[in-house]
């Protein structure tokens, strides 16, 4: 598991909000740098990988705890 250099706690926010303020830590971090996501929104499950992906950034751990979801994203 890499270092995280942040973590952005999004519980309680509905959609697209954890992906907007994802976006928002993850501009703020070098490359190389990992971002912690906290999302209680289900919707996260597909919504943060799927941006990940397509803004070229990885998705290093995905975990679904049943009512609480956690991402670690590597900035490209």
């Amino acid at each position: 598991m890499p270092d995280v250099t942040q973590t952005l706690d999004a519980s309680g926010l509905a959609c697209p909000m954890p992906v907007v303020r994802t976006r928002q830590a993850i501009d703020q971090l070098a490359s190389g740098e990992v971002l912690e996501v906290i999302s209680t929104d289900r919707g996260s499950l597909q919504d943060i990988p799927a941006w990940a992906q397509s803004t070229g950034n990885r998705l290093v751990e995905q975990n679904d705890g049943g009512d609480r979801f956690t991402f670690l994203i590597e900035k490209a």
